[in-house]
C-alpha cells in the first residue's frame, strides 16, 4: 500500500526515539501550532485549571466521607459524583486544550449502539454494567475512554473503575482522590493482589434491594488493560522475549495480554456481567515501528497545540457466557487469540489508516470530538464545593444569630 510505504519510510528518516527540532516535521501533528512563549501560557493555563479541579474534587470528597458511617449506599453514591466531576474535568481540558477528531467504527456485535447525535456528537448504548478491555497505546488511552462513558446513554462516567500501579496512591490529591473513588490498586504480584482485588470486586458485584423489594447492581464499567503498561520499545522487546520463551506467536503492533487478573475479575464478575466490550485504538500517524509515547507527551498534545489528529476507535462485545472460563489455560488461549484480531485490525489501520467501518449498523465512520452537551458543563466541577460552602455560611449566620439572642 502506499500509506505504508509512506510510513515506513518517514521510520527510516526517524532514527531518534524523541524528534528533534530540526525534524518536527516528521510529526504526526505537524509542526507545533503554538511558540514557547504561548505553550508557557497554555501549560499555566492547563495547570491552573487542572490543579484547582483535581483540589476541589478532592475537598469535596473529604466534606462527604463521613457519609459511610452513616449510610453506605449513600457514601457510594455521592463519590460516583465527585467521580463523574473529574470526568468532566479531563473531558473539558481535552476540548480547549488538545482538540481532535474522534473516528469510530466497529463490528456486528455492537451494531445500533453506536450514533450520532443532530449536534454531531456520537452517542453510545452500551449496558450499565460490563467489563471495557483496550489495547494500552499511549498514557491518555484511558482519558478518551472516560469521555466514551460520558458520551453513553445512560451516561457512566460516574461508574467507571480502573486498575492502577499501587505506586500512583502516593501522589497528592491524585492518589488519596483515586482511592475515594474506589479505584483498584495493584502491585502486580497476584498472590498480594488476589485478597485486594477479591474484595473490591466483591462490593462491585454486591446486591442491593429497593424499597419494593426489588434487588439490583450498582453500575459499573471495569476498564482493563491487560497489557499492563502502555505500548513502547522496551515492552515490545519484553513481550517478543516472551513470545520465544514460551512458544507464542508475537504480534506486530501490541505486546502480548497478561491473562490472569482479568481472569480472575471475570471468574469473580461471572453472573453479574454480561459482557466484556473491546475497544482497539490507534492514533494517525505514528509510522510503523515507532511509539505514541514518542510523539504525544503531555507538553505535545496540551501545550504546543500538537494532539492525536485523530483517535480511532473500533469496538467489539463478547458474551461472558461464550468466553471459556473453566480454566486459566482455556482463557489465556482466548485472550491470545483476541490480541491476535486486534493485531490484525491494527495492521488494517496501519496501512490503511482506517479501521473496518462495515458491520456497526453505521455508513461509514462516525466521526466526532471531545466535547461536552453543553458549554456550561465544566461548573458541575466546582458546585458540589460551592454548595457545602453555602450550607457552612448558613450554618454559621444561625449560630450566630442564637448566640446574640
Amino acid at each position: 500500500m502506499a500509506v505504508t510505504s509512506e510510513l515506513r519510510q518517514r521510520t527510516a528518516l526517524n532514527k531518534v526515539s524523541e524528534p528533534q527540532p530540526a525534524a518536527d516535521f516528521l510529526h504526526p501533528s505537524g509542526k507545533a501550532k503554538y511558540g514557547r512563549f504561548r505553550s508557557y501560557l497554555r501549560a499555566f493555563t492547563f495547570s491552573v485549571y487542572f490543579m484547582s479541579g483535581i483540589v476541589v474534587t478532592h475537598i469535596t470528597q473529604i466534606l462527604g466521607s463521613p457519609l459511610y458511617f452513616i449510610n453506605k449506599e449513600l457514601y457510594y453514591a455521592y463519590m460516583s459524583l465527585t467521580k463523574a466531576n473529574f470526568g468532566l474535568l479531563t473531558t473539558t481540558m481535552t476540548q480547549w486544550w488538545a482538540p481532535t477528531v474522534i473516528r469510530v467504527s466497529g463490528d456486528a456485535s455492537v451494531a445500533a449502539q453506536l450514533s450520532i447525535t443532530p449536534d454531531g456528537r456520537i452517542e453510545c448504548s452500551f449496558p450499565e454494567r460490563l467489563v471495557l478491555i483496550a489495547n494500552h497505546q499511549i498514557y491518555t488511552d484511558w482519558l478518551y475512554l472516560w469521555w466514551v462513558g460520558y458520551t453513553n446513554n445512560p451516561q457512566m462516567h460516574g461508574h467507571i473503575y480502573i486498575i492502577l500501579k499501587e505506586s500512583l496512591k502516593w501522589i497528592p490529591f491524585i492518589g488519596p482522590g483515586c482511592m475515594f473513588l474506589s479505584f483498584i490498586f495493584m502491585s502486580r504480584k497476584m498472590a498480594t493482589d488476589r485478597p485486594r482485588l477479591a474484595h473490591r470486586l466483591g462490593k462491585l458485584k454486591m446486591e442491593h434491594e429497593k424499597p419494593d423489594g426489588t434487588k439490583y447492581q450498582n453500575p459499573m464499567w471495569l476498564l482493563l488493560f491487560p497489557e499492563g503498561t502502555n505500548l513502547s520499545g522496551n515492552g515490545r522487546k519484553k513481550s517478543a522475549a516472551w513470545a520465544a520463551k514460551s512458544g507464542q506467536i508475537d504480534l506486530q503492533h501490541l505486546m502480548l495480554p497478561r491473562s490472569t487478573g482479568m481472569y480472575f475479575c471475570l471468574t469473580e464478575l461471572k453472573g453479574t456481567v454480561d459482557y466484556v466490550y473491546d475497544c482497539t485504538v490507534a492514533y494517525e500517524g505514528i509510522p510503523r515501528g515507532k511509539y505514541g509515547e514518542d510523539f504525544f507527551s503531555l507538553s505535545s498534545t496540551y501545550f504546543q497545540g500538537r494532539p492525536p489528529k485523530s483517535v480511532n476507535f473500533y469496538w467489539r462485545r463478547f458474551a461472558v457466557a461464550d468466553i471459556p472460563l473453566d480454566t486459566a489455560e482455556e482463557f489465556d488461549a482466548w485472550m491470545r487469540k483476541v490480541w491476535a484480531e486486534k493485531d490484525e485490525l491494527m495492521e488494517q489501520y496501519m496501512a490503511s489508516g482506517r479501521f473496518p467501518s462495515n458491520g456497526a449498523g453505521i455508513k461509514g465512520h462516525i466521526e466526532t470530538e471531545v466535547r461536552t452537551k453543553y458549554g456550561w458543563e465544566f461548573v458541575k466541577i466546582f458546585t458540589m464545593l460551592g454548595a457545602f460552602g453555602l450550607l457552612f455560611n448558613v450554618i454559621l449566620k444561625v449560630l450566630r444569630h442564637i448566640a446574640r439572642g
